[in-house]
């Protein structure tokens, strides 16, 4: 009997228990994977609170994993097992030794791009990759804003951003997460602790603003995201670290420039076979090039999973982390 970690209720992170957990048999288009590495994402938190909703309890957490595959179901004819493959997305499941998942969510894996690797990339590199060519497409000589420009998905967006030609402003938290995104990319690290970051957006812009802000802490920045814009620049909210953004009036777009808004999800982005495809690939080749360097700032036995989660809450992880089955 494998195990995984299930939570039978919603809650805090002692509602997370490590159980015995049977996978069954791959159904006709499944895959039966065996992990060797699961990623830990924010959305993961969002699922163990109720604030997104899972389908149905008790439920097995995670959406993002990497590892070989055991047995696929009689209609998969285009993996076998043996092969290395890497996910992220729904459905969840993902906090598990070994796990049933559809084989048209699965990529296979480069030679070069190691299981753990991948566990920490794929929903973080996937969603750079639609945050900066599917919300605004970024091009040389664009501005852009990054929160949280030292965490997951903002260690990738510096690297790819300036690989891209765009100049790259980030938010951090401390004078050592300065240094770290400065090292990814981010050509002005600003620490948010120490001075108001709409203030030194118009300095480094020289009053012009961005043209284009992402966002993912919410509730703590949209407002003065706002006001680091461009007329007709684009704020894209795609999560809320920080809470919830509160109702909002859309007249302040029309008032603070003709400001564009989106909040987007890798789930649409990707829900398409072919789409899921693209973004992999682009990912994968700005990996292999070395324009992007994955880092796995830390790595947690999966039974940790609840300690992993309140260090990510806290915002005491740096990079990626990945819990190991």
């Amino acid at each position: 009997m494998t195990k995984a970690i299930i939570i039978h209720e919603t809650g805090g992170p002692e509602v997370m228990q490590w159980e015995d957990h049977d996978p069954g048999m791959p159904g006709p288009e499944e895959v039966r994977l065996n992990q060797e590495a699961v990623g830990l994402n924010f959305i993961d938190i969002y699922h163990r609170t109720g604030l997104y909703p899972l389908p149905a309890l008790p439920a097995v957490l995670g959406l993002e994993g990497a590892g070989v595959v055991e047995a696929v179901g009689n209609r998969v004819t285009d993996l076998h097992p043996g092969d290395r493959v890497a996910y992220a997305g729904v459905p969840p499941g993902a906090y598990a030794q070994v796990r049933c998942i559809p084989a048209h969510r699965l990529v296979r894996l480069p030679d070069d791009i190691s299981t753990r690797q991948a566990a920490g990339m794929m929903l973080r590199g996937m969603t750079a990759r639609y945050l900066l060519h599917g919300c605004y497409p970024v091009k040389a000589g664009d501005r852009i804003l990054i929160h949280a420009a030292a965490g997951g998905v903002g260690s990738i967006v510096c690297q790819w951003a300036r690989h891209l030609g765009a100049e790259v402003i980030g938010t951090v938290g401390s004078a050592e997460k300065a240094e770290i995104a400065s090292k990814n990319g981010c050509h002005h690290p600003i620490v948010y602790t120490e001075v108001d970051f709409a203030e030194q957006v118009k300095t480094i812009t020289q009053g012009q603003g961005v043209d284009v802000v992402y966002d993912s802490v919410g509730q703590a920045t949209f407002m003065k995201s706002l006001d680091c814009l461009r007329p007709m620049g684009t704020l894209v909210t795609f999560g809320q670290s920080s809470g919830p953004v509160p109702p909002l009036d859309i007249g302040i777009l029309s008032a603070k420039g003709s400001l564009f808004l989106t909040r987007p999800s890798l789930m649409t982005y990707t829900a398409r076979r072919e789409d899921l495809l693209d973004h992999a690939r682009d990912l994968f080749e700005v990996v292999a090039s070395g324009a992007v360097e994955i880092s796995i700032g830390q790595t947690y036995a999966l039974k940790n999973a609840a300690r992993a989660q309140q260090d990510l809450e806290h915002r005491k992880t740096r990079g990626s982390s990945v819990l190991i089955p």
